[in-house]
């Protein structure tokens, strides 16, 4: 059984520096936080199914919570999902490429790696926006007298998980592109 450390599947290198130790356990938190919150909001829900069945009514704030947690849960576990590989793509091009000719393969996945930062970047960026508005204009969620929320706590973390997932491209395509261009091995 290999650690995380030893890791080979492209996803991390075989030694791993400080810096990078540290920035595996903010990748790691940020999808455990997500891991929590969706626990949280299927209690959320299920309390509300039991007041609607009970009582006749929903709980206050449950579909506003919903929308903004599920967006949240998204945004912080998107990085991990970068980190291992997982994101959901079409492999009938890059994979068998970086089978047969590994660093054209590596070099692909450099610039595939390159665009998904970008995407991210400007979701970050328009998130910003909407942190700020919602920060001056004092926007919360709910009904006042039953119950409100601020919003732009979670705008705030659904920008950290961003940004975060951000960075993790742009690594993974330094990764990539040092194979590319022949100073490292490709991943086994």
């Amino acid at each position: 059984m290999t650690s995380p450390d030893d890791r080979t599947d492209g996803a991390a290198p075989r030694h791993r520096s400080p810096l990078a130790r540290a920035w595996g356990w903010v990748v790691d938190a940020l999808a455990a936080l997500g891991t929590a919150l969706i626990a949280g909001l299927m209690l959320i829900i299920c309390a509300d199914i039991v007041a609607r069945n009970g009582m006749g009514s929903s709980l206050p704030l449950v579909s506003e919570l919903g929308a903004l947690l599920l967006v949240m849960i998204v945004a912080l576990q998107l990085a991990a999902t970068v980190r291992a590989d997982r994101l959901a793509r079409a492999g009938l091009f890059i994979t068998p490429m970086r089978e047969k000719r590994p660093r054209v393969g590596a070099a692909f996945e450099a610039l595939f790696c390159l665009a998904g930062a970008a995407m991210v970047g400007m979701m970050a960026w328009a998130t910003l926006d909407v942190l700020g508005t919602d920060w001056e204009r004092g926007e919360f969620i709910g009904t006042p007298g039953l119950g409100t929320l601020p919003t732009w706590p979670f705008r705030a973390f659904i920008l950290v998980g961003l940004v975060v997932a951000a960075i993790e491209f742009l690594a993974r395509a330094g990764r990539s592109a040092t194979v590319a261009a022949g100073r490292a091995e490709p991943a086994s």
